[in-house]
């Protein structure tokens, strides 16, 4: 018999007296749906404002693409929505073309996917998935959004300055941002973007300790951490993540404040401007560059970890089968959040760093490769012959998969320091992580929207509209990012405003016309989920109580859950998340809220040993956990 851990709750009040719990929670309009300490209202809040700033992101990036793949256009037809960003000449204006390479890596890094994807994914699943009536704290998880809000607010507001928004690239790297009479984005649009990131860093803080909390004190009875499901484990790791290192870019930026607004010389130093020095001495800029990418490397994996966790659930559901390698699953993501923070420095291998240090971030790079390598090998082989149903949130799913192999195996070019230093900066590094961040966590996004609509709205999306979204746009990404990796390898620079005064680069017209046009059509796609996501909202058709026949706990809600998600009694746990195909079973899945002493016909020998153990008095349960599933 299998060994086994004993759990013991005492005076757990799961049933909250009937329907008191939901009752304590009536109010009007705006505490419902404004002010709403509800997680499932948050979480489309944070829906709802992450594609305001999707469809804004790509659209600044289709402007610049405009710009590199027709640097010969008239834009005067922009006027009247850019004005005098517009030049006489109909050209975009340079100092503006470098705020729109900012705003787009800042919008679509941090506004899209970290609040869009975790803030809304990890509000609306954890309480539901683990068996909670909300957050710890509904009142600091309305605060996280607020703040998100509000930093959303500043950071549009800076887009309509008359010195244009922040300029620098999204890394604000000093002295350009340290100095506000450099250039026109190191103005009040600089200072508007931290005084953004600093509000947004807080939403994150609140959010992340928040899901923390959570996850470990309301689980309900039998959910012990080796029954939660894959997409929990990856919040929980996230917002530790984040907890760790989002207060040092806090750091980092109110530094930045200081030198631009106090005249210190943290960053800053023998700084001279049209011939004249400035007062700043002993300041180095490559400390901004740690502190920065302190957050910035592990920022990678707060965007990737939620989108790997919604497409585990995905895949295993709609493969009708077991996810493959559970603990080696969850043992990769800690590994991976572990590394995570000891790699950033390979984003400086061009700093002059000393070679001997360069060589143990090389290495230490190339071995967060491994839990990679796990997590796409389990998913190809929980693929494998499964009995698979290709919804729009299963062919997003696979593309993730598909984006996070092309994009990390460029990556393994990019950790080497040989080759990085020649790499550095140019187009190759842009496709890098447009793969392998951008693309991949913007396609977990995606697939978490399509797969639980049902739960958030109660209707279901056009699955037609869904499958023609994910060609377009798979294919267009690809169209778009493949061809950047050879112009890379060419020396092609990143951020450069015109290549059309290099001889060496006018080879490369065709390919830099045909990523502009393939941006073109892959934005044009995503009104077709917009369309398909706000029609569904209220037109679409009813949803079934569990239309992808899964096993979560957030399947055994009412179809519109109340505040309190449970009506009477929350489900306790008996079983892990991933018993699809059960051979015996009676159906090809079983809930996890379904005991032993139900499926005597697919049980395993342990399992059956557990069926005399359990228990569920009310004041007090014995939930008895096997070393196997």
């Amino acid at each position: 018999m299998a060994t086994t851990d004993i759990h013991i709750h005492q005076n757990v009040h799961h049933d909250d007296h009937g329907h008191e719990h939901d009752e304590h929670h009536e109010g009007n309009f705006w505490t419902t749906y404004i002010f709403s300490q509800d997680h499932k209202i948050i979480a489309k809040q944070f829906l709802i404002t992450g594609i305001f700033w999707a469809l804004l992101g790509g659209t600044l990036s289709v402007i610049f693409r405009l710009q590199l793949g027709f640097p010969n256009m008239n834009l005067e037809w922009l006027k009247p929505v850019l004005g005098g960003w517009i030049t006489q000449e109909g050209k975009l204006d340079p100092e503006f073309y470098l705020a729109l390479v900012t705003m787009h890596g800042t919008i679509m890094v941090f506004f899209v996917l970290t609040a869009g994807l975790s803030g809304t994914f990890s509000n609306f699943l954890i309480p539901l998935q683990i068996g909670a009536r909300d957050m710890a704290s509904g009142f600091m998880n309305m605060l996280s959004y607020w703040f998100f809000f509000l930093s959303s607010v500043v950071m549009f507001v800076s887009l309509f300055l008359e010195t244009g928004p922040a300029g620098g690239g999204w890394t604000i790297y000093p002295p350009l941002s340290a100095l506000p009479q450099a250039i026109k984005g190191s103005g009040t649009g600089m200072t508007l973007w931290l005084v953004a990131m600093a509000l947004f860093i807080v939403s994150s803080l609140l959010g992340g300790i928040n899901y923390v909390t959570t996850v470990i004190n309301m689980r309900t009875r039998g959910m012990s951490f080796t029954r939660m499901p894959l997409t929990i484990w990856a919040f929980f790791f996230t917002a530790i993540i984040g907890i760790l290192s989002f207060p040092v870019l806090f750091a980092a930026a109110l530094l930045l404040i200081f030198d631009r607004s106090f005249g210190t010389s943290f960053y800053l130093s023998d700084i001279y401007i049209g011939g004249e020095a400035l007062a700043h001495d002993g300041g180095s800029p490559i400390l901004f560059q740690h502190l920065f990418w302190f957050l910035g490397h592990p920022e990678v994996y707060i965007v990737l970890l939620p989108a790997l966790g919604l497409s585990s659930e995905i895949i295993a559901t709609n493969s009708r089968k077991p996810i493959f390698g559970y603990k080696a699953m969850i043992g990769s993501m800690l590994f991976i959040a572990i590394l995570s923070f000891i790699v950033w420095a390979h984003h400086m291998f061009v700093t002059g760093m000393n070679p001997f240090l360069g060589s143990i971030f090389m290495l230490l790079t190339l071995i967060i490769a491994v839990p990679s390598a796990v997590k796409i090998f389990n998913y190809v082989t929980t693929l494998w012959k499964g009995n698979i149903v290709f919804t729009p949130a299963m062919l997003f799913s696979i593309g993730l998969v598909s984006f996070f192999l092309t994009g990390g195996i460029t990556g393994i070019f990019l950790g080497n320091s040989a080759i990085d230093i020649q790499l550095h900066d140019t187009y190759f590094v842009v496709a890098h992580f447009h793969l392998v961040m951008g693309s991949a966590s913007f396609f977990g996004m995606l697939a978490g929207i399509y797969h639980w609509f049902p739960k958030m709205f109660g209707r279901m999306m056009n699955s037609t509209l869904g499958q023609v979204h994910f060609w377009i746009t798979f294919v267009g990404v690809y169209m778009v990012f493949f061809p950047m990796h050879y112009i890379g390898i060419a020396g092609f620079p990143r951020r450069y405003y015109s290549w059309t005064n290099f001889e060496t680069f006018s080879g490369f017209a065709d390919l830099n016309m045909l990523v502009s046009i393939a941006a073109i059509i892959t934005l044009a796609a995503q009104f077709i989920f917009l369309f398909n996501f706000f029609y569904s909202i209220w037109r679409g058709r009813l949803a079934p109580a569990n239309p992808w026949h899964s096993n979560t706990l957030e399947w055994t809600t009412p179809r519109n859950p109340g505040h309190g998600n449970w009506v009477g009694e929350i489900p306790s746990v008996y079983r892990w998340p991933y018993d699809y195909s059960k051979p015996g079973a009676k159906e090809d899945y079983i809930p996890q809220h379904i005991p032993f002493s139900e499926t005597p016909e697919s049980n395993l020998p342990h399992e059956n040993e557990l069926i005399k153990l359990e228990t569920s008095n009310g004041e007090g349960a014995i939930v008895i956990e096997g070393n196997k599933h």
